[in-house]
């Protein structure tokens, strides 16, 4: 019994052995760890004060609620610009028993925010820590509630993008959000420039973020808000009026399913006017269907009929190939494969014979148009459109840009040759006929198309300029042009301006590409006054379904319309020999 008791007594000194030792490990090593800690706070507040002090200022930092640049047509007529809202919130944590309760706050605001004072009350008394009173509260408003200066209450500043003209040029300007930070169009393609704040302003702030004005803090400075560099357009409001006006008056009349009319300088490449139908409102394009949103005139290719044959003799006689007093055969109608293809007009001239070139463009002739293909090879033919442009993008400033349809001249056949030169073979953007003709409006020479109005320094940097065809081609072709204008009854002719332009008719394929719906593409492209270029007007309706369906009836009148008033607007110098009476038409 004794020999057991001695055991246990052994094990038990064992025992608090082994714990006085893990004890005086645990203290030694206590004792290491707020060493280091001394330590570690030594360096930091002592050695290394201004490392911390600088992460703390960030902490703290603030800048000026930044807006938007606006954006103004060529005249100064504002189109797009941002409007600063107010969210009105209260803070739980700071009620109090005096000013900042929910009853006094109620009664200050009510008036104020045109809120029932029960309504508002009632909000008020919310368990969220914080509270939304009211959203999106005007300048004003948001000014006499800051004069109350209730602690608890606080006003959190939002942008919200205003298109003052409405939906003037609105698939130019396109959209904002500032919420999601979605774009479409100039909003898009200029928004570095919109955005690029030059002197931020910057402060430190409290938690609640109220500013901490010391020695070095401008208090005129963080009253105001930075904004963004403004952009100018080419566009000028007056003849985008115009041309949004008679294009949705003759898309209703026809009862078409969408149109558009551009308006252009060829001498610089400025865009004067880019209407489409049908349109939407950019203040609220959330209503906007994905279709009236698009711009289809960059995205969207399809054939573009009988103005295309302007490229077609341009292009052999800038080859050598026919000069402006050749003569072609017009037999009516030729078969080409399995395919028979006619003059429209075959009925009433079934077989014209030899004709010019003014007659090709008057009567549109197809069969014209083919030999004059013919006296080109499809490398050659294939190598000047590419020069005009076809198969590429123009390098317009606004996004969504297609480069079209443009077979390689290898994969031609007789049949591609042929229907290529009256614009059924190839496939392009509305913006590549504007900036293909502007060619032959100025001396030969394409210009990239622009909205923006850009500096000489930008301009040299962004806009390209091409000798598409001599100077000699484009103007005989301007002659021919305007010669055919003038001989026919055709309702684009102008009584003060020689005007040089092509109509055209196509038939609208089927989505799935195989036929042909009942539909058609009808425009008219051409520019004025002749003997000086100075705006090229191209107008086209799609599936136009009332009256007689062409080119001259339909995009015509609108073509028209829109180079009278254009001509008015810019005060251009007539050049036909008119009489005094009619000089001011």
């Amino acid at each position: 019994m004794e020999r057991k008791k001695a055991s246990l007594a052994r094990a038990a000194s064992k025992r608090n052995k082994r714990f006085d030792n893990v004890l005086a490990w645990l203290y030694g090593l206590f004792i290491l760890f707020a060493a280091a800690l001394i330590v570690y706070l030594f360096f930091i507040q002592v050695i290394d004060i201004k490392k911390y002090k600088i992460r703390a200022m960030k902490q703290r930092a603030g800048q000026n609620f930044a807006v938007r640049g606006d954006i103004f047509d060529r005249n100064g007529i504002k189109l797009a610009t941002d409007d600063v809202f107010y969210n009105v919130f209260a803070r739980r944590a700071d009620y109090d028993d005096d000013d900042s309760s929910p009853e006094a706050i109620a009664n200050a605001l009510a008036p104020i925010l045109q809120i029932p004072k029960a309504d508002l009350l009632k909000r008020l008394n919310s368990q969220d820590k914080i509270i939304a009173v009211k959203k999106d509260v005007d300048r004003n408003t948001a000014k006499k509630i800051a004069q109350l200066h209730l602690r608890a209450v606080s006003l959190d500043k939002k942008n919200t993008r205003v298109y003052p003209q409405g939906t003037m040029a609105a698939h130019v300007l396109g959209f904002y959000n500032f919420d999601a930070d979605i774009s479409n169009g100039i909003e898009y393609t200029a928004k570095d420039k919109l955005e690029h704040i030059e002197n931020t302003v910057q402060y430190q702030k409290t938690q609640k973020g109220k500013i901490i004005y010391d020695l070095s803090t401008d208090p005129v400075a963080t009253a105001q808000n930075p904004k963004g560099l403004d952009v100018t357009l080419t566009i000028d409001a007056a003849i985008q009026h115009v041309c949004e006006k008679e294009l949705e008056k003759m898309v209703l009349e026809k009862q078409a399913l969408r149109g558009t009319v551009i308006v252009m300088n060829p001498r610089n490449g400025e865009i004067l006017a880019y209407a489409l139908y049908p349109t939407y409102d950019p203040n609220n394009y959330k209503k906007a269907t994905p279709s009236q949103i698009k711009n289809w005139t960059l995205t969207d290719v399809f054939p573009p009929g009988s103005t295309f044959k302007t490229i077609t003799v341009s292009s052999a006689m800038d080859l050598g190939k026919i000069n402006e007093n050749s003569t072609v055969l017009d037999t009516g109608k030729v078969k080409i494969g399995n395919w028979e293809i006619k003059n429209y007009d075959y009925d009433i001239r079934p077989y014209p014979g030899q004709i010019s070139l003014e007659y090709l463009f008057e009567h549109s002739s197809n069969i014209g148009s083919i030999n004059v293909a013919k006296t080109m090879s499809p490398r050659e033919f294939y190598g000047v459109l590419k020069n005009f442009g076809f198969g590429t993008k123009t390098g317009i400033d606004l996004p969504g840009e297609s480069i079209g349809l443009l077979p390689y001249w290898s994969s031609w056949d007789k049949g591609i040759h042929a229907t290529m030169s009256y614009g059924y073979g190839t496939s392009v953007t509305a913006m590549q006929m504007v900036s293909a003709v502007s060619a032959l409006a100025n001396d030969g020479v394409k210009v990239t198309p622009h909205v923006i109005k850009y500096s000489p320094e930008e301009e040299a940097a962004k806009i390209k300029r091409v000798q598409v065809v001599s100077p000699e081609t484009a103007h005989s072709i301007t002659r021919l042009l305007a010669k055919s204008v003038n001989n026919g009854k055709s309702v684009i002719k102008m009584d003060n301006y020689n005007v040089a332009a092509k109509t055209g008719t196509s038939r609208k394929p089927k989505e799935n590409g195989v036929g042909y719906t009942p539909y058609a593409y009808t425009s008219t492209i051409g520019y004025l006054p002749a003997s000086n270029p100075q705006v090229l007007v191209y107008v086209m309706i799609d599936s136009a379904k009332v009256g007689a369906i062409w080119g001259n009836t339909v995009a015509g009148p609108v073509f028209h319309e829109v180079a009278t008033q254009v001509a008015r607007i810019l005060d251009l110098k007539p050049d036909k020999n008119v009489n005094k009476n009619n000089t001011n038409n």
